[in-house]
């Protein structure tokens, strides 16, 4: 969690964060950019010494004087720099840190959706390559403003100090550089636009080779893929030349307008030298004078091509800033949410004390009893969803579910069932209510949400890790218990490793019905209050889904759970079945249905045989409770 008051989307919080650390590469800034005003002026000195030393006017230890007085001097400022340097390249790694941390927290919030449609590639450079070349820019900046601005101004004063008007006559060409590059601003951000644009497309062409490779090889398509790969490429290729040609062909540009100053100096020093100028100078004077517009110079063309740095850094600023805005909002919410929280404990606590005595208890418990019912409550009311600038999904659906039941959802292909089930993540605003504890559901934060929704979906994601690890996630528990549950622990006692193997990158190693129970048993070691399987057992053979089924339903006797299928025999055990279809569903029991919706009876009656009927039948009747296990159905 990011400070409070901490605004993710404001470039100026980065630096106010780092205060303590800026504040040490401001004074070794300033003591290593005053310092260097002591180069020119001993080496100056120095050529003076020798002029003298050369006409028999000085001895030689004079210069053993100043000689040893320059290292020293030159010692400590380059101490300065050091420690300006290691503390700038600090404040740059954190706030590369703390933007990837913040990019990296808004990412895995976002749907798959909005992540496919934007591309993986172009995530990618915006999470890797704009943090970097935006906080590039941040660090440059703190560099320059004591290495060029503080800089520049010592020498200024240094110029004017040995001849004012010819300092104002040289300082004429170094503003032409800052104009120069001002003006450059648009190309500079718009190659540097491009280029980006093009990189995030040649990763989304690497990922997609990469993913889909053995598709391609099958399908003959990898030489229609490589020509593909090849475009992309020269197109990556020419967009990087334009960016970067224009980053290195104008510093050399800006370095010598500014140091065209120095043709005035040469003609207009030499005649302070004979005393036909402006000022009468020595050899010292003018070599310090020459010496101070050269360093001057060379900090104007810097100046410039800082400019340039910051421009490339505000592209890719533009391209994170949707994401640090979003970030921005999540924490405004937490932040409201906490001291929501905090308002109702004390109104709570206020409550509780000026209720007299034994009263106050009695009605305390009476009011928990009630409250701790009400709070696992899942309720729907007129419930519509639809995905931005499309029709609704579905639309007016109503249910109750209150833990310990099983509510069923089904449905023709494409009626909404997955999309429902969704619905529960929050990822898209929703019409009508959704409501867990009497409280909508979109009104709790991504971090209360996450505590009260389990959510598996019909095409689980695994980690390219070990079994235990994608069941455990880390926690310290028994993964055995979690792999009987789902019937995959002798399977897993086959492996080589055992609970040890790596199952390999979205479980490429695993079938897909032991991909499937393996992310159930994660869902169910991590089980919430509400937990939503879309499509759990569609993987499995009959037999090993009864089983399953029948752990599912005695590991969640405390919990709700919304299991979406288009496989019906089950059905007649749930408490509750939603029937969707014509965007419209309807909560009803699965005996209602069958008598009342044609549809629903048709369908379940062309997946289950009249013997399996039958079966069924008589063991609900004998076993209302639903505790026994069925046997296996021939």
């Amino acid at each position: 969690m990011e400070k409070k008051n901490f605004r993710p989307d404001k470039i100026m919080m980065y630096f106010r964060a780092e205060w303590k650390v800026l504040a040490l590469i401001t004074v070794s800034g300033l003591i290593y950019n005053l310092g260097l005003m002591a180069g020119p002026w001993f080496e100056g000195k120095m050529a003076g010494c020798l002029m003298q030393i050369l006409t028999g006017t000085e001895r030689f230890p004079a210069m053993l004087r100043l000689a040893p007085a320059y290292v020293i001097v030159i010692g400590t400022v380059q101490l300065a720099r050091y420690i300006k340097r290691f503390y700038v390249r600090r404040f740059a790694n954190n706030v590369n840190r703390r933007m990837k941390r913040i990019l990296y927290r808004t990412l895995i919030h976002k749907s798959r959706v909005e992540l496919e449609k934007e591309g993986a590639g172009n995530v990618i450079t915006k999470a890797i390559s704009d943090v970097d070349d935006c906080v590039e820019g941040m660090r440059k900046f703190a560099t320059e403003i004591f290495d060029t601005g503080v800089a520049l101004f010592g020498y200024v004063c240094m110029l004017l100090y040995y001849d004012w008007r010819l300092a104002l006559c040289s300082m004429i060409f170094p503003p032409f550089s800052y104009i120069i590059a001002e003006k450059m601003k648009r190309i500079v951000q718009t190659t540097g636009a491009a280029y980006k644009k093009q990189t995030g497309k040649l990763n989304a062409v690497t990922l997609d080779r990469i993913t889909n490779a053995i598709t391609y090889r099958v399908f003959g398509c990898e030489k229609e893929r490589g020509e593909n790969y090849e475009v992309h490429l020269k197109e990556y290729e020419q967009a990087a030349v334009k960016a970067n040609i224009w980053n290195a062909a104008l510093p050399p540009v800006y370095k010598v307008i500014a140091m065209a100053g120095t043709v005035m100096i040469l003609y207009f020093g030499s005649e302070n030298i004979l005393g036909m100028g402006w000022t009468s100078w020595d050899v010292a004077a003018f070599t310090t004078f020459l010496a101070c517009y050269a360093k001057l110079s060379d900090k104007s063309s810097k100046a410039a091509k800082l400019f340039n740095a910051v421009h490339k850094a505000q592209v890719s600023w533009k391209r994170i800033h949707p994401y640090m805005e979003r970030a921005s909002e999540a924490v405004e919410k937490d932040e409201i949410a906490a001291q929501n929280e905090n308002y109702n404990a004390e109104s709570s606590d206020k409550d509780v004390k000026n209720e007299p005595g034994g009263s106050a208890v009695h009605k305390s418990g009476q009011q928990s009893e009630k409250n701790s019912v009400k709070e696992n409550v899942a309720v729907a009311d007129h419930l519509t969803f639809a995905y931005p600038g499309s029709d609704p999904i579905f639309k007016e659906i109503s249910f109750t579910a209150k833990p310990g039941q099983i509510v069923g959802i089904t449905g023709p292909v494409a009626c909404g069932k997955s999309t429902l089930g969704k619905s529960f993540l929050c990822e898209y605003p929703y019409e009508g209510h959704l409501t867990y504890g009497g409280r909508e559901l979109s009104s709790y934060t991504e971090n209360e949400r996450s505590r009260i929704i389990g959510y598996l979906g019909h095409d689980p994601e695994l980690l390219g890790d070990s079994v235990e690890n994608n069941v455990l996630l880390g926690d310290d528990d028994n993964v055995w218990t979690w792999l009987r549950a789902v019937c995959f622990d002798e399977e897993v006692r086959e492996m080589e490793e055992k609970e040890k193997t790596v199952v390999g990158n979205s479980g490429v190693r695993l079938s897909g019905g032991q991909a499937a129970r393996l992310a159930l048993a994660r869902t169910l070691c991590h089980g919430k209050p509400v937990l939503v399987l879309d499509d759990p057992f569609s993987a499995l053979d009959r037999n090993t889904e009864k089983q399953v089924f029948e752990h599912v339903k005695e590991l969640s006797k405390d919990r709700i759970v919304f299991l979406i299928s288009h496989r019906l025999y089950l059905f007649p055990e749930f408490d509750q079945v939603i029937w969707m279809d014509q965007k419209m569903g309807t909560c009803s029991s699965h005996e209602r249905l069958m008598a009342e919706n044609p549809q629903y009876a048709e369908l379940y009656r062309a997946q289950v045989s009249e013997k399996d009927e039958n079966i069924l039948s008589s063991e609900k009747k004998d076993h209302p409770d639903g505790a026994q296990k069925y046997e296996d159905i021939e």
